[in-house]
């Protein structure tokens, strides 16, 4: 585990230095993994939501959460995996100036962007930390929303993640996420082990099955999948695993990659008397 999380953080470091285009030739950023193709395969346009901040957009999300997230003025807001701040940005124009953004990552050179992009906004509702979501530096029941984008499929112990979310949601809180997920047959071996793979948002990722059902054994209720988007691998970053006949059996096995955008709700009251 501890190497997935070294992994991910390198590459997601390097990623900071690079700009928007340049991530954009890439799976999910993580360019030099998935060649030098000049296609985005997970990521949406931002550029017409209010908040938006081109500074901040690496292109690395497979969703926009805010617009299904139900953020109101005044709100507190958690992104996980908040890189250079563009959902926190977004969010910021949805909760305004009585409301309050906190974006958490766990890699110094997004945290560092970050932070420099919201000075030069003036924001000052708006703070970055330092930390890994599997073990929030955030005080429990503070937020009345959490989001994430693309994020939680990088992670190791996914369990632990939306334990943490439950804790840190104040009761009657929500989160809305958007990940990726597989549906049907399992992926090729030769994509599972590929470490590139993994820092590229797809061998990381749980049937979504899996992925709801951790969601569910957390305590969350009115669960929802308000959004599902197939997303197709190209044949030259398939071929750097698969031969001509691995591809062949891969696109007829079966095997779906989704982009999903899930919501569900904390409980305004826990059933065991535990403090919610």
């Amino acid at each position: 585990m501890e190497d997935k999380k070294k992994l991910v953080q390198e590459k997601y470091a390097n990623i900071a230095g690079q700009s928007k285009e340049f991530n954009a030739g890439s799976c999910c950023g993580a360019t030099g993994c998935c060649g030098d193709g000049s296609y985005t395969i997970f990521s949406e346009d931002y550029s017409n939501l209010d908040g938006y901040n081109p500074d901040a957009d690496m292109n690395l999300g497979c969703g926009i959460p805010t617009s299904f997230a139900n953020i109101k003025p005044g709100d507190t807001v958690i992104d996980l995996g908040s890189g250079a701040g563009n959902d926190c940005f977004v969010a910021r124009a949805m909760v305004g100036d009585s409301g309050q953004v906190i974006g958490i990552d766990f890699t110094k050179e997004m945290i560092e962007k970050a932070i420099d992009n919201a000075d030069k906004l003036g924001f000052k509702n708006v703070q970055f930390r330092l930390g890994d979501i599997e073990n929030m530096p955030v005080t429990t029941n503070k937020a009345d929303v959490v989001i994430s984008n693309c994020v939680i499929n990088l992670v190791p112990d996914k369990e632990k993640v939306f334990s943490e979310i439950y804790r840190v949601l104040k009761g009657g809180g929500h989160f809305c996420i958007s990940d990726v997920v597989l549906v049907g047959e399992d992926l090729p071996p030769a994509i599972q082990e590929a470490a590139e793979m993994y820092a590229g948002c797809v061998s990381g990722a749980l049937h979504m099955d899996d992925y709801l059902g951790i969601i569910v054994k957390t305590g969350f209720e009115s669960l929802k999948v308000l959004k599902k988007k197939p997303i197709v691998i190209p044949d030259e970053i398939l071929g750097m695993y698969l031969d001509s006949d691995g591809i062949k059996d891969f696109k007829s096995s079966g095997t779906g990659i989704f982009s999903i955008t899930v919501y569900a709700e904390k409980p305004k009251t826990c059933c065991c008397g535990c403090d919610c």
